[in-house]
């Protein structure tokens, strides 16, 4: 591996790591569960929400149960 792409991997994983601690990556998150929960195929399962649907949810969920968070 040359230098470009060492630097190139440690961007990546900056980035990763920034957007887990800044909570970006919850809606991925909330996929991956979901689908593990509830594999395609078998019985009724509740739709995935929109990226749209979930950020709305979560902000929702937040402002009725308040936390400790910085802001």
């Amino acid at each position: 591996m040359n230098t470009v792409e060492h630097l190139k991997k440690g961007a990546r994983d900056l980035a990763w790591f920034v957007k887990g601690i800044m909570g970006e990556d919850a809606y991925d998150k909330y996929k991956a569960h979901h689908e593990s929960r509830h594999p395609s195929g078998g019985g009724e399962a509740p739709p995935v929400m929109t990226e749209r649907e979930f950020w709305r949810d979560q902000t929702d969920r937040q402002d009725t149960n308040p936390q400790g968070r910085c802001c």
